[in-house]
């Protein structure tokens, strides 16, 4: 077993940095010596990407290497350490994040089966602390993720979970917490007397709060938000709508007849894996509707 932790351990090789202690002398020469370091390190990296998982026999002279059903033999059973390995990393985060406490129905094995069978491949420290806090949640409160959010979270990467905590932050709910939407604009019905007013909508430039038109469009591809956009019911002036935001209120109130509200919707799926995510709002939110909404409602954070 000693040998095989030690076939698992990451090659030191991979994180090589090339450097120097003496300057060049110009500008050419230093930009030639960063392009022959990365080239160098890239190299390096594939090498020791292929050493690692038994991929490099081509690389070695013929009469030094392996017989292939060997390699092929090697490689399935580092495979399946690696998986061991990843499974139990997972189940012992898991464990600081259930509580301490009788829980009165029992988790599902077929759903846990799946679980591991999806969550095996997963090494990276940052997306096994996520599957950690599903298999917590689900633990303690069956049915909180659906085997189709697993499915869809097997896929995302780090960038789109760093992009989900980002939309996270300028996200609101309902009062039930399970509506999640961001809000992206209002609008005014016209009536006879204003049916020519250059005010009958506004845009929320989401921009402003770092979240860019591509991003909206990563997160629909990855079945987090519905792209289209829907609106809310028509308010009439002094009415309100009153979401959570960072567990604080933000409540919008109508300052004319007929105003409503445009939002992007979170999935389904969108929504159960939003419950991975910690709170962190982006201050820019509140302002950002003031200034975007004035014409249609009053915005009152408390």
């Amino acid at each position: 077993m000693d040998k095989d932790k030690a076939e698992l351990a990451p090659n030191t090789e991979s994180n090589l940095v090339t450097s120097s202690s003496a300057k060049p002398s110009n500008i050419t020469t230093e930009t030639k010596t960063a392009e022959s370091a990365s080239s160098f390190t890239s190299q390096k990296q594939l090498l020791a990407l292929a050493r690692q998982y038994v991929l490099d026999g081509a690389l070695i002279p013929e009469d030094k290497q392996m017989p292939l059903e060997e390699r092929v033999v090697k490689r399935e059973r580092l495979s399946r350490l690696r998986q061991q390995q990843n499974l139990e990393s997972i189940i012992k985060r898991s464990l600081t994040y259930c509580p301490n406490s009788t829980s009165t129905t029992k988790a599902d094995p077929d759903w846990f089966n799946r679980f591991t069978s999806l969550a095996e491949d997963i090494s990276n420290n940052t997306m096994q602390d996520l599957w950690a806090k599903i298999l917590a949640g689900e633990i303690t409160h069956p049915g909180s993720f659906s085997l189709k959010s697993l499915t869809v979270f097997k896929s995302m990467s780090i960038t789109d979970a760093k992009l989900l905590a980002k939309v996270c932050g300028i996200a609101v709910k309902d009062s039930s917490k399970k509506n999640i939407r961001i809000i992206s604009g209002a609008y005014n019905t016209p009536g006879i007397f204003s049916f020519f007013s250059k005010t009958t909508q506004q845009r929320v430039n989401l921009n402003q709060c770092g979240l860019s038109y591509t991003e909206i469009l990563s997160l629909a591809d990855n079945h987090l938000i519905f792209m289209q956009e829907a609106e809310s019911n028509e308010l009439q002036k002094g009415e309100k709508m009153v979401f959570n935001f960072n567990g604080k209120n933000l409540t919008l109130m109508a300052k004319r007849n007929q105003c409503g509200l445009s939002f992007y919707k979170f999935t389904p799926v969108g929504s159960e894996l939003a419950l991975l995510i910690s709170d962190h709002p982006n201050k820019d939110l509140i302002p950002l509707l003031e200034s975007s909404l004035q014409s249609h409602f009053s915005v009152i954070s408390s």
